[in-house]
């Protein structure tokens, strides 16, 4: 997953389960203007991804920082780009952006307890922020807390349910971790309705389909 920051919105472009970050300008077609609290639009003309309206506001320091962070990242040098985010972080600590960063980055070092610490501070600074919370719900996933990554996953949806990567995890969680194949089929069917393309899901929602009678 693919995340763009710019002055205005947060857009986040998914082609898969993780997420990075990137800083660039979004075209103003992707991005609604709401005057009251965050939104979440899916992007149009045939791109996956997501626009996250939160009105961040970056010094230039910091936003240099953080695209050397996000570079380092895809370079594989998560610990440079820990030290990064960390000062951005400090010059920063209201954006959300540079803790779910760091939190991937956290993650893909092997340091879980840190991850979830930072995504724990985007989530209180942005109640069920969606990329957050799928991000914080794998983590949790992976720790074998399937209950407490539901009630993250659920958090997610109840506030941004147009926001479809959580719906995937959500069903992934259901069908493999908690035994609950109508859990599985709902969210798999929400998410196939909004991303026809995902030929997998449809796999998936055949096969429950199948094991169900239907």
């Amino acid at each position: 997953m693919a995340v763009w920051l710019s002055m205005m919105t947060l857009a986040f472009v998914f082609t898969g389960c993780a997420a990075k970050a990137t800083i660039s300008e979004t075209p103003a077609s992707h991005a609604t203007v709401i005057d009251q609290g965050p939104s979440v639009a899916q992007l149009e003309n045939g791109q996956q991804g997501f626009v996250i309206r939160e009105n961040p506001n970056m010094d230039s320091e910091s936003r240099s920082e953080f695209e050397r962070a996000v570079s380092l990242m895809k370079d594989g040098k998560n610990d440079k780009a820990i030290e990064l985010l960390t000062r951005v972080i400090e010059r920063q600590p209201g954006v959300t952006a540079p803790y779910i960063n760091i939190a991937v980055a956290y993650m893909r070092t092997n340091k879980p307890e840190q991850a979830e610490q930072n995504l724990k501070t985007a989530l209180g600074l942005f109640q069920a922020h969606p990329v957050a919370s799928n991000e914080y719900g794998l983590l949790l996933r992976k720790a074998g807390r399937f209950k407490e990554a539901r009630e993250v996953y659920e958090k997610g949806i109840d506030r941004f349910p147009e926001y479809l990567p959580v719906h995937k995890n959500l069903g992934i969680l259901c069908d493999l971790y908690l035994n609950d194949p109508v859990c599985a089929l709902r969210h798999f069917e929400i998410y196939s309705e909004g991303m026809p393309s995902d030929p997998q899901v449809k796999v998936w929602i055949a096969e429950l389909r199948m094991r169900s009678g239907h």
